[in-house]
């Protein structure tokens, strides 16, 4: 096709061809969206004992502990529900504004619970703010993945889509790696004292800055090709009613919260939940877990395109089973080779292989779930079985860990709850027909509608 035919065809359908220039500038503001996202997200977790002085003051530590758990917990509650509402925005007016908006959300939210005076000065209205913060984090970031993965997935070339929707999941590492900087730097550089006055506020006042993010990529950045050809065909924005979303696509959400159970216990078990492990249960320094999540979010930077290419060529699900079934085999031994002899040598060596497990589990998962529904209400099925799994496994996983710990005294607790999330994984999508299908024909793509 010459120049001009092209120029007739884009004409006809209302289409405008993308620049390598504009799809680089979508991938590389699609990934640093998401990562300061998830660097706003994480980042309460690494200072939850601290923030538990702040706003949550009590006489017993481990009801002050539980209270911050819980409301670190509540955000992931109303992440279903920001994913549905974001997820319908996005599948009726367009990724590009639908990420924009997130993301200035999500600046707000941060820049909320950096300013927030503690207890000690206005009393029960810090916690409550800390709350409000939260549920507006949680709001916020529930349409983060499904939109973020579904931009990337339909900019992606035929044969490429693991590899581009990786780029999701790199923003993640990306997430942990900044995280975990400058939670190290405040924690080895501050004073306790320091660090509860007024130091743990400076990573939620960073954060913020993301906040010209999204207006940026709300004039900057072209909408995803594969949703303005669907626009273009049907002539106006698509619409998908609820009764016909769990219709068309019900088995398919089944089969895509069981692909991300076991890699949403894993990430949160290992990185949001491992901090206070460190401390409570190894009684080793903050410092010690940090070191370790730095070095996963930069080898997970290049770790998860690796395994969206190796997805790409011999099939995301064909690789699910073996991975996870290998995880399952080593949960439990990884654990105990900490727990034994709880030393930073100990401790490192363990975060590096979850690390090399987590990218091969991981790394195809916004392809994977992304090519489970079709364009017309892809951000809403992503959003919604991605979050509901993520709440249940992911972000109650630290509250329910402690809860058990405290329960049965077991410092090994961690590695039951990942071995029993594993299993879930492995049954809910071996039983679904979307899973059986996609492991018989990998490359399989849903059509625009």
């Amino acid at each position: 096709m010459n120049r001009t035919d092209m120029a007739n065809a884009e004409a006809q359908t209302g289409i405008t061809r993308l620049s390598p220039q504009m799809v680089r500038r979508a991938i590389l503001a699609s990934v640093l969206g998401s990562g300061l996202e998830w660097f706003d997200f994480l980042i309460y977790g690494y200072f939850s004992k601290i923030i538990a002085q702040v706003f949550f003051p009590a006489d017993n530590n481990f009801v002050s502990i539980t209270l911050t758990l819980a409301t670190f917990a509540l955000g992931f509650f109303v992440r279903p529900l920001g994913g549905v509402l974001f997820g319908i925005y996005a599948d009726r007016l367009g990724r590009q504004r639908a990420l924009s908006l997130l993301i200035i959300a999500m600046a707000a939210s941060t820049l909320l619970m950096g300013l927030a005076p503690g207890y000690a000065r206005i009393g029960i209205a810090a916690p409550l703010l800390v709350v409000l913060a939260r549920l507006l984090q949680g709001l916020s970031v529930g349409g983060q993945f499904a939109t973020a993965s579904a931009m990337l997935v339909e900019y992606a070339p035929p044969g490429k889509k693991m590899f581009y929707g990786s780029f999701n999941m790199s923003s993640q590492a990306f997430a942990l790696l900044l995280s975990s900087i400058v939670g190290y730097v405040l924690t080895t550089r501050l004073t306790h004292d320091q660090l509860v006055s007024w130091g743990w506020r400076l990573p939620f006042l960073l954060g913020a800055l993301a906040g010209p993010l999204g207006f940026y990529i709300r004039h900057r950045v072209a909408e995803s090709p594969e949703f303005e050809r669907l626009r273009s065909q049907t002539g106006k924005a698509p619409q998908v009613s609820v009764r016909q979303f769990f219709r068309d696509n019900g088995d398919a959400s089944i089969c895509a919260m069981g692909v991300i159970i076991v890699g949403a216990a894993t990430n949160y078990v290992w990185h949001s939940y491992l901090p206070l492990f460190v401390e409570r249960q190894l009684h080793l320094p903050l410092s010690s877990a940090l070191i370790g999540t730095f070095a996963s979010g930069a080898l997970n930077l290049f770790l998860f395109p690796i395994a969206g290419k190796a997805a790409d060529r011999y099939g995301a699900y064909r690789l699910f089973y073996p991975i996870v079934i290998a995880w399952i085999v080593c949960a439990y031994p990884l654990f105990w080779f900490v727990v034994s002899q709880p030393t930073v040598t100990h401790l490192f060596i363990a975060q590096m292989v979850a690390t090399l497990f987590l990218a091969a589990m991981s790394g195809a998962h916004p392809g994977m779930l992304a090519t489970l529904f079709p364009v017309r209400s892809r951000s809403t099925g992503v959003a919604l079985s991605y979050n509901i799994a993520v709440t249940l496994f992911g972000g109650l996983a630290p509250l329910t860990i402690t809860w058990l710990t405290q329960l049965t005294g077991s410092s090994l607790t961690p590695a039951f709850y990942l071995i029993f999330a594993g299993l879930v994984s492995l049954t809910m999508v071996f039983f679904t027909k979307s899973g059986r299908l996609a492991q018989d024909a990998p490359s399989a793509q849903h059509s625009l509608n």
